[in-house]
């Protein structure tokens, strides 16, 4: 499916189904792709039809039990469009959406862009571009009906799952000093306890899942830009969700983030 006719008609399925909010069994024979790097043409072409500018990344699947759950071997990279960003304080939508889900993230915004080169980057080096740290929640859905069988390939097409994001307030504490890889997380939806977790469910560490995703947009020859925010995976069980709920997520000393839910 190499052909550029082919990735824009693979774009143009996925980001219908999407903005109608309609569900495919799978894309086509013809325009399905092999590859995740032919899924990522795909969800490139489907920025690029969106009309949106890039606001950031996101990163699905980042742990082992994520990964079982839709059938993938490691993590999958999606884009965040600015169009799905919905402002501190204001409604999320939830209709027309089947995962039902939001959850807590570790999100990181770039001072300065890292270009891509064959040399993978450090974790330090990525670090060192980073400009401020904010918990963040993601509201992710799937334009396949049945997104746990649909494949690796086929989820980066369709983004990786990104629908709706939120980010929180930076934080004002010196977090370059933390173990993020130990740092407790707990979400609460009306008040009551709906899930806690580490920063250790993130690949083991939201700051190696960073640099995970600047290597592997690296390797696609595709730099991470300043200003742009990457948001690391969840690090608590995705929480079920329903119009009407308040999520608050709590990182303690990191700050807190509240998202409130409608049809």
């Amino acid at each position: 499916m190499s052909q550029p006719e082919i990735v824009r008609d693979a774009a143009a399925t996925l980001y219908n189904a999407w903005m109608a909010g309609t569900r495919l069994s799978a894309l086509p024979d013809a325009m399905r792709p092999a590859t995740e790097e032919e899924g990522f043409a795909v969800q490139q072409a489907i920025a690029a039809r969106s009309g949106s500018r890039r606001f950031g990344w996101k990163i699905a699947a980042t742990s082992l039990a994520g990964q079982k759950h839709i059938g993938v071997s490691g993590p999958l990279v999606g884009s965040i469009l600015e169009s799905r960003v919905i402002p501190s304080g204001s409604p999320v939508p939830l209709a027309g959406m089947i995962m039902g889900v939001a959850e807590a993230e570790f999100a990181f915004r770039f001072g300065r862009p890292l270009l891509p080169r064959a040399k993978p980057y450090s974790v330090p080096e990525v670090l060192d571009a980073v400009a401020s740290l904010h918990p963040a929640i993601e509201i992710p859905d799937s334009r396949y009906s049945d997104f746990v069988t649909a494949g690796a390939p086929q989820l980066v097409a369709d983004n990786a799952c990104a629908c709706w994001f939120t980010l929180g307030p930076a934080t004002a504490i010196d977090w370059r000093k933390l173990d993020l890889s130990t740092h407790a997380v707990t979400a609460t939806v009306g008040g009551k306890v709906a899930g806690t977790g580490t920063g250790a469910n993130v690949l083991g560490d939201p700051r190696v899942a960073l640099a995970w995703l600047v290597n592997r947009l690296s390797g696609l020859g595709v730099a991470v830009c300043e200003n742009e925010v990457v948001t690391t995976g969840t690090c608590v069980v995705p929480v079920d969700i329903k119009p009407g709920d308040s999520l608050v997520v709590d990182f303690g000393v990191i700050g807190t983030h509240e998202a409130r839910f409608t049809a």
